[in-house]
């Protein structure tokens, strides 16, 4: 397929603006469904053109970004920020790091109470 200049492989775009960390795992995100391009599941070599709207389900988010400008080479984070519109949901917040109480070595199994507690704790 011969690509024209205003348009580029959705793989590598992904990864020029700083999507996703490597090109094969943008690759490997398009292989396994979890990239749309204007609502259809897409190809690593489909080609994505200006004001194109791009979803990308990685690390258990998923980034709604419609594209302002096309990029061939990997750029600075300030200069991909301004080469799409981020419509994502914010990000769910970071859950607090819950104290997990920790039994002495050699106190046995815990007791019955013990363990309501311990589950009590846990939110079970």
């Amino acid at each position: 397929m011969a690509s024209d200049e205003g348009t580029v492989r959705v793989d590598s775009w992904i990864w020029s603006v700083r999507l996703t960390k490597t090109r094969s795992l943008a690759a490997s995100a398009c292989r396994g469904g979890h990239v749309r391009v204007n609502g259809e599941r897409v190809k690593p070599a489909h080609p994505v053109r200006s004001g194109d709207e791009v979803r990308l389900y990685h690390v258990g988010r998923e980034r709604i970004v419609v594209v302002s400008r096309i990029v061939r080479k990997r750029v600075g984070a300030a200069v991909a920020a301004e080469c799409y519109v981020d419509n994502s949901p914010p990000p769910p917040p970071r859950e607090e790091a819950v104290t997990v109480p920790l039994r002495d070595r050699g106190t046995g199994r815990p007791t019955k109470r013990e363990r309501r507690d311990l589950e009590r704790l846990r939110g079970r």
